[in-house]
């Protein structure tokens, strides 16, 4: 008779993953928000247009691996904060094509050194080589991710 695995959170992986990601996101949203008055999806549409833009909102979706409705909403008041700019999409008159405006550049600029000093001080006890150990092993897990969730049913 074999012995069956209980499951304890704890030692859970899945779980401790998302533990991490939300405890992460939470900071980096209250910074944001107190900076800059952005939430988490809007900081991820600045940023995405400010990497490459114009972008569809379906492109912004795919880039993100947010759902249509989180990237609707963050969209919104992007625009009406004239942040982000919609212009007609030629190829598709469903759809618009959008990127940042002036003010939205200037904000996207800003952004990016507090960003990175946030992850600095998140990582400032990580060794250079634990930090690409980490990196390795969260682009291996999401390469499996993706895999078996393209895995028949």
């Amino acid at each position: 008779m074999t012995k069956r695995q209980s499951l304890r959170l704890e030692t859970f992986l899945p779980y401790r993953l998302s533990i991490a990601s939300n405890r992460v996101s939470d900071l980096v949203a209250e910074a944001y928000d107190r900076l800059f008055g952005l939430s988490i999806p809007e900081w991820r549409v600045i940023a995405v247009l400010g990497e490459a833009a114009p972008l569809t909102q379906l492109a912004i979706v795919r880039q993100t691996v947010m759902d249509k409705m989180t990237v609707s909403r963050a969209v919104r008041p992007l625009v009406e904060r004239g942040l982000v700019d919609r212009s007609p999409h030629a190829g598709d008159k469903r759809s618009s094509l959008l990127s940042l405006s002036d003010a939205g550049r200037r904000l996207y600029e800003s952004v990016g050194p507090e960003a990175l000093a946030m992850e600095r001080a998140l990582l400032e006890e990580f060794s250079v080589e634990e930090i690409r150990s980490l990196d390795a092993a969260l682009r291996k897990m999401e390469e499996a991710a993706i895999r078996l969730s393209r895995r028949p049913a």
